[in-house]
């Protein structure tokens, strides 16, 4: 016989969304149950964000090793060992997987149970023996990664970021196909570790960010000898392990490149397979759930989040899908989500960081913009450190308030944050001009940027002449 729970809440999906749900409501005395077939802690934790970041970090090690002449301080050539590499990853994973485990989300009060969730009903679910009704459930089973019908790629084996960090050989050429974050981030990763590396994009790298900042993070992978081919077509994959070869179309000319690896980094597909999605009325499409404003499914007393809501896939949008389904699942507040001021970072080094709207999207939606720019090497910092690569690009309204800002250079993951609040509340740039910034610090390029807006009327001719005509007043 079935087991039954009663629950106020249910969500399907231990990744950073889900948890963050089943932690505060819990703590707010929900009757909270948590399903989840897989790993606790989500693709972030297992195969994205977390271990990524380790890598890069482990990469960029390696790569300063060979970068202190500039310092007085004489290179050496690194020596990497790729299963130490591997095991520093699987460290840092292991450091934060207490976190979200099933221990700590017990003792919080939460039921856990570790099976496959779907949906019997529009009120109930069934994990493994288990009935699960609620009041409300979440969605929150995120995505993973889309292979795209390359010819031959079913014959190959090949890397996804699901598998990559499984691996404890350099690869001697890994051949990367799309030009995304996770494409550069882990061509610049390898390359630094030891491994020749090609990327290939159908289109634009970094597609969606700003091309005149996203150009200092190409030129900078490309002097570090990634070779990046734009425009390519992929027409096909053929070999074995340990070599493949993938045809490109490039400019009406087909050729052929070879490597030792493969890794496909085409973007992400939505977690909506075996839910049993009809049986509850929830509408779907392959770009995940269909949600409204309020992150509401078509059956209103559920909710889907992250990755599987089929919007801008990342973490700390999980995170704030979670707190605005709290509101309206459990104090009935009709929270609504706002996702025109999300951030989003590539961790490139050179880092590139954005908020709001592009110039591009701002000349198409506004009569009048204006484009600020300061670069990293009028930071006194930035100097200091030799990381004078970097440019923020700033882009107001017609009245000085912030649409959008990026950033290319050191920390701009980091920078992005003021911009971040300034387009959240409307800001103008005045508020920025006029904090006091700590010396010396890189922040001090949102300052400056900001101050440069005013610069042409405070130092203008009229400005001048008013100085001297209250001067002769004493």
């Amino acid at each position: 016989m079935a087991k039954r729970i009663k629950a106020d809440i249910c969500i399907i999906g231990a990744g950073s969304g889900g948890l963050s749900v089943a932690a505060g409501a819990a703590q707010m005395g929900a009757k909270t149950v948590l399903i989840e077939r897989d790993a606790m802690g989500g693709d972030c934790l297992n195969t994205g964000c977390v271990p990524s970041k380790a890598l890069l970090a482990a990469a960029r090690q390696a790569y300063r090793m060979g970068a202190g002449a500039p310092f007085g301080v004489t290179p050496v050539k690194p020596k990497v060992d790729f299963a130490k590499v591997h095991a520093h990853v699987h460290d840092v994973i292991a450091a934060i997987a207490p976190n979200d485990s099933v221990a700590r989300f017990e003792a919080l009060g939460v039921t856990v149970i570790k099976d496959h969730g779907r949906f019997k009903d529009g009120a109930t679910v069934i994990a493994g023996d288990t009935e699960i009704s609620a009041r409300r459930f979440v969605i929150a089973t995120g995505s993973r990664a889309a292979v795209p019908p390359i010819p031959g790629l079913d014959k190959v084996p090949f890397f996804t970021n699901e598998n990559i960090f499984e691996n404890t050989e350099c690869p001697a050429h890994l051949i990367v196909v799309g030009g995304g974050p996770i494409g550069m981030e882990m061509a610049q990763a390898h390359r630094r570790l030891g491994a020749k590396v090609t990327v290939l994009e159908g289109m634009r790298v970094f597609g969606r960010d700003d091309p005149e900042l996203s150009a200092i993070v190409v030129d900078r992978l490309r002097r570090e000898g990634v070779d990046i081919v734009e425009g390519a077509k992929v027409a096909g994959v053929a070999g074995e392990e340990g070599r493949v070869v993938v045809t490109v179309e490039v400019a009406g000319r087909t050729r052929d490149i070879e490597g030792s690896h493969l890794l496909i980094a085409t973007g992400r597909r939505p977690n909506v397979e075996g839910l049993d999605l009809e049986k509850a009325g929830i509408d779907y499409t392959s770009k995940g759930l269909v949600v409204d404003e309020r992150l509401r499914t078509s059956n209103k007393r559920i909710f889907g989040i992250g990755d599987v809501a089929g919007g801008l896939q990342f973490t700390h949008v999980a995170g704030y899908h979670a707190g605005i389904v709290i509101r309206n699942a459990l104090f009935r507040v009709p929270a609504r989500a706002d996702h025109s001021s999300i951030p989003w970072v590539t961790y490139t080094d050179p880092e590139l960081a954005h908020v709001g709207e592009t110039e591009a999207e701002a000349r198409e939606r506004h009569m009048k913009i204006n484009v600020l720019r300061w670069h990293f090497a009028e930071n006194d910092r930035a100097q200091a450190e030799r990381e004078t690569e970097g440019v923020i690009k700033v882009v107001t309204d017609s009245h000085a308030r912030v649409l959008g800002a990026t950033i290319a250079g050191a920390h701009a993951g980091e920078l992005i944050l003021p911009w971040v609040l300034a387009r959240t509340h409307a800001l103008k740039l005045s508020a920025m001009a006029g904090v006091v910034a700590p010396y010396p610090t890189f922040s001090e390029v949102g300052k400056r940027v900001a101050g440069s807006y005013y610069t042409p009327t405070l130092y203008s001719p009229k400005t001048r002449m008013l100085v001297r005509f209250l001067g002769l007043f004493g």
